[in-house]
């Protein structure tokens, strides 16, 4: 080839063919994949306005039995005009974390260090109205606090999705759209009501609001004008927050002068199969030891052990489970109970949880609900949860094969069913 021959090479006839054949098969796959790609994006999009426009439907379904229920046309106008539909919402109400979390991982973040010291801040703060909710309901005020700490870490946290949208998402879509249907309802009432403004009114994404996470129904029924504004204000106004967690409390039974309950001991000989409630006097005569200082006088009290008899054990009073009136979860009821100790400079948790334990995965607590089941204990529907019928079963399991029956699931028991 000469130099000047450089700048063009020739190319045999049947090759050129081939090459033309070939870039007319890639260019007819592209296009058929490209056009296959754009029909799945055409029929996404109108599957999703059929949604939304079923969503609409229902929406203006509500609206006129709310406006049956009284609501006023300006309510509905202000809280429906513009109220979209929350893909997010339903995302995060299908959620289910891959694994059970640990009591203790839970405290930690729950009762750290950090949200000790915020919460001795905001007591400092607004010790005055505290102490006032304090002597008008009875709940000491480091209890208010410590609940205030958990539910939206002293108000820096209460979420910012519109509490109509969330609600009216549930509602059409949701896991339990009659429960959401009545807390939408209640919500338009609060805003018919005047306490806050349709726009105004935001929280978590399944509908609880405010400083402390009240949802619509509770917010009726135990909502509080601490500052006597007129309005009951818990996403603006402290006194209102305070003086409506309080107000919650005691009507859950809160028990004033009373403490919520205590760390203590057990005997190597305790029964652990025992879920029933005994007096103070009943407990210590098996056995039952503070950790430090005396039992508190319990009428009706209950020893639990959240993580199994290698774990802290407590004795828990009517306070207790005033507090799980609030948020039906031991660890929870646990973590207040602790912060507010913590804020009022008492000693927390002496014994170690067993934090070598691997923690189950909800497939593994359907696993154990399901060979329980298939054992004969039975537990009901296997749904990856360890409520009371499946710690139940767990014990009677436990005690037939000769272990503790703490009701406590680990992964050595879960083995043993298999």
């Amino acid at each position: 080839m000469s130099l000047k021959d450089k700048g063009s090479i020739s190319i045999h006839p049947a090759l050129c063919l081939s090459l033309a054949l070939a870039a007319s098969s890639v260019s007819l796959s592209t296009s058929v994949a490209a056009n296959q790609q754009l029909m799945s994006e055409v029929d996404a999009r109108a599957a999703e306005q059929v949604s939304y426009a079923s969503f609409n439907q229902w929406l203006a379904d509500f609206r006129r039995y709310a406006a049956q229920q009284g609501i006023s046309e300006a309510t509905l106008t202000s809280a429906f005009d513009g109220l979209r539909y929350r893909e997010r919402v339903i995302e995060l109400d299908q959620y289910q974390p891959e694994f059970v979390r640990p009591i203790w991982q839970y405290l930690d973040t729950a009762v750290s260090s950090t949200r000790i010291n915020n919460g001795l801040e905001k007591l400092a703060a607004h010790r005055d109205t505290a102490r006032q909710m304090q002597q008008r309901y009875g709940v000491p005020a480091e209890i208010i606090v410590a609940i205030w700490g958990i539910e939206s870490n002293y108000g820096s946290n209460f979420g910012d999705f519109s509490t109509l949208e969330s609600l009216a998402t549930l509602a059409y879509d949701g896991r339990r759209r009659d429960f959401a249907r009545g807390e939408l309802l209640a919500a338009l009432r609060i805003i018919d009501q005047g306490d806050i403004a349709a726009e105004q009114m935001k929280g978590s994404w399944a509908g609880a609001m405010g400083h402390t996470q009240f949802i619509p129904s509770s917010f009726e029924a135990y909502a509080v004008d601490g500052d006597n504004d007129g309005r009951r204000d818990i996403w603006g106004s402290i006194p209102d927050v305070m003086a409506s967690t309080a107000n919650y409390l005691a009507r859950a039974g809160w028990q004033a002068g009373q403490s919520w309950g205590v760390e203590v001991n057990l005997p190597d000989s305790f029964d652990y199969s025992q879920t029933q409630r005994r007096s103070s006097a009943e407990w210590a005569s098996q056995g039952v030891r503070p950790i430090s200082g005396e039992l508190p006088n319990f009428d009706s009290a209950a020893v639990i052990v959240p993580a199994g008899a290698n774990g802290p054990a407590f004795l828990v009073g009517p306070n207790f489970r005033a507090i799980l009136r609030y948020n039906n979860a031991t660890s929870y009821a646990l973590a207040v109970a602790t912060l507010a100790d913590a804020i009022a400079g008492r000693d927390g948790i002496k014994a170690s949880w067993p934090r070598d334990q691997a923690p189950l995965t909800r497939d593994d607590v359907r696993t154990l609900q399901q060979r329980l089941n298939n054992a004969g204990y039975s537990v009901g529907t296997a749904d990856g949860i360890m409520g009371p019928n499946t710690r139940e079963g767990l014990r009677a399991f436990q005690r037939d094969q000769g272990l503790i029956p703490d009701g406590f699931a680990t992964q050595a028991l879960l083995e043993r069913l298999r």
